[in-house]
C-alpha cells in the first residue's frame, strides 16, 4: 500500500529543505572564497604595500560550495527513492540522516579551521610608512577644517607688505593679490580689510600635482589676511597635512608646502 498524502508533502518539505541548505552552502562558501580580497584591502590600508597570500580562504570557500553541489544531487536522489519506497508501501524513515550529520559535523570542522586561521592571522600590522604619517598627524595641532588661524599683530595692509616682503627676500614667487574689500568697495558694498596672497614655487608645487593631480584646486599656496568685526587681524593657510590627507599625495613631498606656515607666522610676528 502506498503512503497517503501527508507521507508524500512531508517528503517534498524534505526535499525543498535539502535543497535551500545545498543553495546556503555554496553561497556561504563564495563569501568566503571572497573574504581573502577583504583581508587584502585591510592589509594593504591604501599605502601601496606588498600583497599577501590570502589564498586560505579560497579553498575552504571551494570546499563549501562543492558541499553544496553534492547536497543538492544527494536530496534528488534521495527524494527519488523516497517517493519509490512510499509507492510500494515502506518507509525510508528508519534511521537518522547520515547527510545531515555527515554536513553538520563538517561545517563545524570548517568553522573551527576558519577561526584558528583568523587568529594566526590576527590585525593587520602597520607599515612603518604608516607609522610615520601617524605619529606626524598626532603631532601636528588639529585645525578647524584644515585651516590654521592666529592672530597677526599688524593691519591687513602692513601684514600683507611684509609678506610680500619676505616672499621676494626668499625668492618665492608672488603670483597675486587679491583684494576681496576693495572689490566689495567698488561694487558698493562694505566688507572688512580682507586680502589673499598668492605665491609658490613651481620646483615644489609641481612634484605634488603630477603624484596628484586635484591639488591644482589648492595650489599655488594662499594667506588668508582679514580683519574681523572687532577690528582684530588674523593670519590663515591651508594645514600641510590636511592637504595630504584630502588629496593623497605621498607623505614625504608636504615638506613641499610646509613653508607656509613659517611664512605665515613671520608676517604676523
Amino acid at each position: 500500500m502506498s503512503g497517503g498524502a501527508t507521507d508524500y508533502l512531508a517528503a517534498e518539505r524534505n526535499f525543498l529543505a535539502w535543497i535551500r541548505t545545498g543553495i546556503a552552502l555554496m553561497g556561504f562558501g563564495f563569501v568566503v572564497a571572497r573574504f581573502g580580497v577583504f583581508l587584502r584591502m585591510l592589509r594593504i590600508g591604501g599605502t601601496g604595500a606588498p600583497l599577501e597570500n590570502f589564498g586560505f580562504s579560497f579553498w575552504i570557500g571551494t570546499i563549501l560550495i562543492a558541499v553544496g553541489v553534492f547536497v543538492n544531487v544527494w536530496s534528488v536522489r534521495n527524494h527519488l527513492t523516497l517517493i519509490a519506497d512510499l509507492n510500494n508501501g515502506g518507509s525510508s524513515y528508519r534511521q537518522p540522516s547520515r547527510l545531515a550529520i555527515v554536513v553538520a559535523l563538517l561545517l563545524a570542522l570548517i568553522g573551527a579551521v576558519m577561526a584558528t586561521y583568523l587568529i594566526s592571522v590576527g590585525q593587520p600590522k602597520q607599515t612603518p610608512e604608516q607609522k610615520a604619517l601617524e605619529e606626524k598627524r598626532s603631532m601636528t595641532p588639529k585645525p578647524d577644517k584644515g585651516i590654521v588661524t592666529i592672530p597677526s599683530s599688524h593691519s591687513v595692509d602692513e601684514t600683507v607688505a611684509k609678506l610680500e616682503a619676505i616672499l621676494q627676500k626668499k625668492g618665492v614667487k608672488l603670483f597675486a593679490v587679491i583684494d576681496h574689500s576693495g572689490e566689495a568697495e567698488k561694487a558698493g558694498l562694505k566688507m572688512p580689510p580682507t586680502k589673499v596672497v598668492i605665491f609658490g614655487n613651481p620646483q615644489a608645487g609641481t612634484p605634488i600635482m603630477l603624484c596628484a593631480p586635484s591639488t591644482a584646486i589648492d595650489l599655488p599656496l594662499k594667506v588668508l589676511v582679514a580683519e574681523d568685526a572687532n577690528g582684530e587681524v588674523t593670519v590663515s593657510w591651508n594645514n600641510p597635512t590636511w592637504l595630504e590627507v584630502r588629496h593623497g599625495f605621498p607623505v614625504d613631498l608636504i615638506g613641499n608646502i610646509s613653508v607656509v606656515e613659517t611664512l605665515a607666522r613671520t608676517a604676523a610676528s
